[in-house]
């Protein structure tokens, strides 16, 4: 009895499995109840009852496929298949009481020749959550009026459902003349796929439709839609590698394996997807059955991304932004495995997904290409030689002659390139193809001589010259003729070896960095895109193209000795992240090893590997540490040694910053580099080191004063300036800003003016400095950088300097929000005007700030965590205790940082700020009440606590005030 009992309860408990409805069961439902509502004697129900109906059902069928994919029951293209069938039901039900109603209306004569077919995506069978339907109304040109009341009606009771529909209601001949005119009204209408209607009317359509495409060849639509990718891929970013891509319409996204059906259905007459990766086509020899295995695995991949994006944004959505990525990765499972975590994991499986459709684009569309095309006319003929080598050309570009084979040479591979470098010819897309499939035979070349040495070429060999031109030719070349006979630079090959695979087997240390991603705003592409890129603009920095943008570059650059091992530190620079731990130390320890089995030299690869390790240094040290520190300069000094290193080292930071993005280079950071370097070159050709505090101070004093005399300044006022600066003060700034300072400080003394502020634009330096000249208060800082924060400027730098009268003078150098100079009239007044009324009592900094409310920044930003980090330095320098704060960049949070710093008695000396993306790295050289350095532990504790409770509390303000003005 007791164990019926327990048998009674596991049955009660038992959950019940939910059922699914099907497209079948939808339209069965859909007809019995719409019968249910038709009273006696009338043909069609009640409009607003109907549109009820369909409404339920459509709620229904939605969750229903939402659920089974959320729950892992439906993969991506399945859950769209399904949303397309049941959009089928919901069209085929809506046509049928329009021609119902419209024949009610007509006295009971239906309109007959007439069909509603479904084209685009739709027309494929896939429809994500949220994307329009597409639909097309084919009808005959005679009974125009009664055509469109029938759209109308289903139109507008589409619309009432809440279902976005795209439409056109043509005849055959409109279809047939739009579709020549335009190709995207073509491609369209290669998946019209009937719904409804009159049958005979639509197989007409198809029949005239297929005809005029092969009146039209595929030559001409597979050039349009070529032509249309490229244009595509330069609208939403040419790499496949930007971190926030747009999976439908990037490069490497589901538009380029929709466009490669498109030219498969063309040239082959392929139906569906489905069918362009079936084995058909393994049979022809277009794809292996590893290729085709990998082509699903990307589509079906690609569809389960977008299909969750469209249920989290909960609209159309495309774009797989920072705060949808880590939600998207999580959704479909992928978390934390070692050291990476979840969505970092998860986008370089998107990245390698997209270098997957690239790879299956270079190996399908030859043969498209090929068979629609034809062979060219006129073109280059191969020599002896090099046919000898194994390779000849068609159509002009290089590829392996019959019987080369990279399976039994996979050093052919190498070769191949090689020689296309050489001779300055395009890879043959069916060499590339070729590549492709026999990348994994590169595996065996890692301790090939030639291999390494072809490899080096590849990477910084000479750029072979473009053959003369004729005299006749060089008046007037095309712009097409230009870009077929532009030299490949270095990042080409990488490129090739980088989506053929090739790289990653020859050097098994890459293939781990392909597709790795870093989590924030500031990097805008994996690490082995921004590698590439900064061999690309290297290469540019080479050949004196950026001599405008980087000019300390380009003199650098002509007096190299080294240029391999700067090109090889180049590369691998950042071969070592996403490992965990420093990467600059991993990665010099790896070019320990890798250089030398590449052919290197002891001293080479000693270069090589000090170069990995110190990238950072430079770019360090001049945006996060005070350059007017003698130590320093004198600490970099020691670190480099060698005026040869220094240059080597500053091209690779160079390159490496402006590799990031074009935005985050700039000319106040082309400012700061360029002095860090003049300084430590100084100390290394023994000028610095030798020279006294003393005599420098006297050399700045005596510089001006011969200056301010020539200018007819009295020698009373040149006397009282400088008698004013402490020697800090002399070393800090160059002559040009002595001067000006010498004129404000003389004319606001002899007026007795307890405040001045000047702005000055400096548009070669890329910044607008402001002086501050004031009486010497708490928390002088902290107002002027609430009062800049309010009018939108960001402080990159600033100098704090209190004169020997007690006076304070104070310069910042700040930018616009987009990193640009103020220069105009408006903008600098404002700027003036904001500091003054900060200072003078008549503006509340803090409460104004509070109010703005600076702590709100868009949702796709606040994915990003940026832990709040204060680290306090004493040994960066020997007069100053150096503070560095890390947080999340705002406007306010420097006054709101300088503010407590104020509050614990802490003099700020100078201040050098840099913003990563949304992290801000705020340094401070501070003294505490006495002038001097902070050495007691307890103390430095009580700060640290105290900067971190600070900002905490400061984002938490800010964080609420935007939450109240939001719910408001």
């Amino acid at each position: 009895m007791s164990n019926a009992t327990v048998n009674t309860a596991a049955v009660q408990y038992e959950p019940v499995k939910q059922t699914s409805i099907t497209p079948q069961d939808l339209a069965v439902c859909l007809t019995r109840e719409l019968k249910d509502i038709i009273p006696e004697g009338v043909s069609v129900p009640d409009r607003d009852q109907a549109v009820a109906i369909f409404r339920r059902y459509l709620g229904r069928y939605q969750a229903d496929v939402r659920r089974r994919f959320e729950q892992h029951e439906l993969k991506g293209t399945l859950a769209a298949k399904e949303i397309s069938a049941f959009t089928d039901v919901i069209v085929q039900g809506t046509v049928d009481l329009a021609l119902r109603a419209t024949a009610e209306g007509n006295g009971g004569t239906e309109t007959r020749r007439f069909a509603v077919a479904a084209t685009g995506g739709y027309g494929r069978g896939l429809l994500a959550p949220f994307s329009d339907v597409d639909l097309l109304f084919l009808t005959e040109a005679e009974d125009v009026a009664a055509t469109h009341r029938l759209v109308e009606y289903v139109l507008y009771f589409l619309w009432d459902l809440g279902v976005k529909v795209g439409h056109a209601t043509r005849s055959i001949e409109e279809c047939i003349e739009e579709a020549r005119k335009d190709t995207t009204v073509r491609t369209a209408l290669l998946d019209a796929r009937l719904l409804a209607g009159n049958k005979a009317l639509f197989a007409m359509f198809e029949a005239r439709y297929i005809v005029a495409c092969v009146e039209a060849g595929a030559a001409g639509f597979i050039t349009d839609k070529r032509r249309e990718r490229l244009e595509r891929h330069r609208r939403f970013g040419d790499s496949p590698y930007l971190v926030e891509p747009n999976i439908k319409e990037g490069r490497g996204g589901l538009r380029d394996l929709q466009t490669l059906y498109w030219m498969c259905r063309n040239t082959f007459g392929t139906r569906h997807v489905t069918d362009l990766l079936a084995p058909d086509f393994i049979w022809m020899g277009l794809l292996t059955e590893q290729e085709v295995a990998r082509a699903r695995r990307s589509w079906d991949f690609l569809w389960t991304v977008r299909l969750h994006l469209h249920y989290v944004a909960g609209r159309a959505e495309d774009r797989l932004t920072f705060d949808m990525q880590p939600v998207i990765g999580a959704r479909i499972g992928y978390t934390r495995h070692g050291r990476q975590n979840g969505v970092e994991r998860f986008m370089r499986h998107y990245f390698l997904t997209a270098r997957e459709v690239m790879r299956l684009t270079h190996v399908l569309e030859p043969a498209v290409l090929r068979q629609a095309q034809g062979a060219v006319a006129t073109a280059p003929k191969p020599d002896a030689e090099m046919r000898d080598a194994g390779f000849t050309l068609v159509d002009g570009q290089i590829l392996p002659e019959s019987g080369t084979s990279f399976e039994r040479e996979p050093i052919r591979m190498l070769r191949l390139l090689d020689w296309a470098r050489i001779r300055r010819k395009p890879l043959h897309p069916m060499a590339r193809h070729e590549l492709i499939r026999w990348e994994s035979r590169a595996t065996t070349l890692r301790d090939n001589p030639e291999a390494a040495r072809i490899f080096l070429d590849l990477l910084c060999g000479e750029v072979a010259p473009p053959p003369p031109r004729r005299r006749r030719e060089a008046v007037s070349v095309p712009d097409s003729v230009k870009e077929r006979d532009a030299v490949p630079g270095h990042a080409h090959w990488l490129h090739i070896l980088n989506e053929t695979g090739i790289f990653g087997r020859l050097i098994p240390d890459w293939s781990r960095v392909v597709g790795q991603m870093q989590f924030d705003t500031y990097h805008v592409f994996t690490v082995d895109e921004h590698t590439i890129e900064a061999v690309r603009i290297l290469d540019e920095v080479v050949a004196g193209r950026m001599a405008d943008e980087i000019p300390v570059a380009y003199e650098l650059v002509k007096d190299l000795h080294s240029p391999r091992s700067l090109y090889m530190a180049v590369l691998l620079h950042d071969i070592a992240k996403g490992r965990g731990g420093d990467h600059s130390e991993l990665g010099a320890e790896i070019a320990l090893e890798l250089c030398p089995r590449l052919g290197f030299s002891a001293e080479e690869t000693e270069t090589v590997s000090w170069l990995v390790l110190h990238h950072l240094l430079l770019s360090h040290t001049a945006f996060q540490r005070d350059i007017d520190d003698p130590k320093t300069i004198l600490d970099v000094a020691d670190v480099v040694q060698s005026p040869e290193r220094l240059r080597l080292l500053l091209l690779l930071t160079i390159v490496d910053i402006r590799a990031v993005s074009p935005r985050v280079w700039n000319a106040w950071k082309a400012t700061l580099l360029r002095e860090l370097y003049v300084r430590v070159a100084e100390v290394l050709a023994g000028g610095l080191a030798t020279t006294e505090r003393d005599v420098r101070v006297r050399h700045a004093k005596d510089m001006i004063a011969e200056t301010l005399t020539e200018h007819e300044m009295s020698q009373q006022d040149i006397d009282h300036f400088l008698g004013l600066g402490y020697a800090g003060y002399w070393l800090s700034f160059d002559h040009e800003t002595h001067k000006r300072h010498a004129r404000l400080i003389c004319e606001a003394d002899a007026r007795h003016a307890p405040l001045t502020v000047e702005t000055v634009p400096l548009a070669d330096r890329g910044v607008t400095e402001i002086i501050v000249y004031s009486r010497d208060v708490p928390g002088l800082f902290s107002k002027i950088a609430g009062a800049l924060a309010l009018a939108g400027a960001s402080i990159v730098d600033a100098r704090i300097h209190t004169m020997t009268h007690g006076m304070a003078l104070d310069t910042f150098w700040v930018q616009d929000m987009v990193g640009g100079v103020y220069e105009e009239t408006p903008r600098l007044t404002r700027l003036a005007s904001l500091i003054e009324q900060a200072l003078s009592g008549h503006m509340d900094v803090g409460a104004e700030i509070a109010q703005a409310g600076f702590g709100h920044m868009p949702m796709r930003m606040r994915a990003i965590h940026v832990p709040r980090r204060v680290v306090i330095d004493n040994g960066a320098s020997n007069t100053h205790t150096v503070i560095e704060i890390n947080g999340r960049d705002r406007p306010g949070l420097l006054h709101d940082v300088t503010e407590a710093m104020s509050k614990e008695s802490l003099q700020i000396a100078s201040a050098h700020i840099t913003t990563y993306g949304v992290r801000a790295v705020d340094v401070f050289y501070v003294k505490d009440l006495f002038g001097l350095k902070i050495t007691d532990k307890t103390r430095l504790a009580e700060i640290r606590e105290r900067l971190l409770v600070c900002m905490k509390e400061a984002e938490e303000e800010a964080h609420a005030v935007v939450d109240s003005k939001i719910s408001a």
